[in-house]
């Protein structure tokens, strides 16, 4: 963390030097103050006032730090790669051996960890930033299996003209189902249940008349 001293006629001018200085705004910082100043006689100044101004780690550097503290205790030590993506999202990518004890059954390891990384992150940031984390490409051969599964499904559904509950999942997989079908002229998903037993039902978009 980059940390700056400053001395100023107030808190308040010391402070903003701290942030010209670190380019930063003071949501971005932590300000301790050394020493308030003082003014003497008639009011002229005796002492300068001084702080110390520390930038606040961002959340993704808090996620990764996080993350190495658990491999640490793990015992293994993945390649970990940080991609920023146009929406804001933070995409921390962990490659190497040995790996599938983060990743657990359909992901379910993954996916808490997940939470659990995006928790520390965003705990002292006023802008929350979503956290996706990511193991050897799995987020994606899920999704290709869950795509595959949503058309299979629906094709049943329409054979059989009746409605067809998925088994509980996460919202983001949830979501996968709902995209891949939202174009479906005949079926239709819609999601039922409390988390984390929430899942995708897809049935016929017009049911047979009786």
């Amino acid at each position: 963390m980059k940390t700056v001293e400053k001395t100023g006629k107030t808190v308040e001018e010391a402070v903003d030097l701290a942030l010209k200085e670190l380019n930063a705004k003071k949501e971005d910082v932590e300000v301790e103050v050394i020493d308030e100043g003082s003014r003497g006689l008639f009011g002229l100044l005796s002492r300068m006032a001084k702080v110390r101004v520390t930038l606040k780690k961002k959340p993704e550097e808090r996620a990764v730090e996080f993350l190495k503290g658990l491999f640490d205790i793990l015992n293994i030590a993945p390649d970990i790669d940080t991609v920023y993506e146009e929406d804001g999202l933070c995409r921390i990518e962990m490659r190497g051996k040995d790996l599938g004890i983060l990743i657990g059954k359909r992901g379910a390891t993954l996916n808490a960890l997940q939470f659990l990384t995006s928790l520390v992150a965003n705990k002292e940031s006023l802008e929350h930033k979503r956290i996706v984390l990511d193991v050897e490409g799995y987020r994606k051969k899920r999704e290709k299996v869950l795509r595959e599964l949503a058309f299979k499904i629906a094709k049943r559904v329409k054979e059989t003209k009746k409605s067809i509950a998925l088994e509980p999942m996460p919202p983001s997989e949830r979501k996968i189902i709902h995209s891949a079908l939202q174009n479906d002229s005949r079926v239709k998903t819609h999601s039922e249940g409390e988390e984390p037993y929430r899942r995708v039902i897809i049935s016929l978009k017009y049911p047979p008349v009786r």
